[in-house]
């Protein structure tokens, strides 16, 4: 399992979720990992518990992601792993949408990720494999996603350009597109248990394989993208929901 040692990994949004679990996959398979957040508490006690490096960084804010870049130059040298994770979501129909919230959603999903990607280039090693975080709401069509929905596949064509982009210096780009993952964000949503319970219940309905997906099963495809095993893979997106998108 150290088929990722002297690798160097940067994970933005790394202190919960999928971002968690894959430094968590990483550090096991012998990568150095640099996780980054908004909130310096929660940077920290997520480093902390993991034994990694914490920095923090918007991801909405470009300056912020400049500042990181120089950091991790500076620490590192080089980065050989870039997994672009941090992003929110949110519903609502167009007709109620306000450009507040629009912007909320773009400047995390779509605008800082493309510009993670953008400032991190010159530090990336030749070789190196980048990582986005989509979704499969990307691929389909729900009424209440449509910015959400949008900032992903927004990002899924940056990945095909920057795949074509970067392929002189051999440098993998591609994207995981997970369906419902088991997170912390129906906590977050302020539901007590039953009504996650139900919640759950009635996503798992819409599933073909009848189950959630997990954190770690993410985290290990994303192992997978930035190991050797999957070095003639670019401009890719494997989407990870059960088969919901063919339902």
């Amino acid at each position: 399992m150290d088929d990722l040692k002297n690798k160097v990994a940067v994970i933005t949004g790394g202190n919960s979720g999928i971002g968690y679990a894959t430094a968590k996959q990483l550090k096991e398979q012998g990568a150095t990992i640099i996780i980054t957040g908004r909130r310096k508490e929660a940077i920290e006690k997520a480093a902390s518990e993991l034994g990694v490096t914490a920095i923090v960084a918007d991801q909405s804010n470009v300056g912020d992601t400049e500042n990181l870049v120089a950091k991790v130059k500076q620490d590192f040298g080089h980065v050989d792993i870039l997994f672009i994770n941090a992003g929110i979501t949110t519903k609502g129909n167009i007709e109620e949408a306000t450009e507040e919230l629009f912007d909320s959603v773009m400047d995390i999903n779509f605008k800082g990720a493309y510009f993670t990607l953008s400032r991190f280039i010159p530090i990336l090693k030749d070789g190196a494999s980048v990582v986005f975080l989509s979704s499969n709401t990307a691929s389909m069509s729900y009424a209440g996603t449509s910015i959400y929905s949008s900032s992903k596949a927004g990002l899924n064509s940056v990945v095909k350009i920057a795949a074509l982009e970067l392929a002189p210096r051999k440098i993998r780009v591609n994207s995981v597109s997970p369906g419902p993952t088991e997170t912390e964000i129906m906590k977050k949503m302020g539901l007590d248990e039953a009504a996650v319970k139900t919640l759950m219940s009635a996503i798992v309905d819409t599933i073909p394989l009848k189950q959630m997906g997990t954190t770690k099963d993410v985290a290990k495809m994303v192992s997978h993208l930035s190991s050797d095993a999957s070095k003639f893979i670019t401009g890719a997106d494997f989407i990870m929901d059960g088969g919901m998108v063919l339902a």
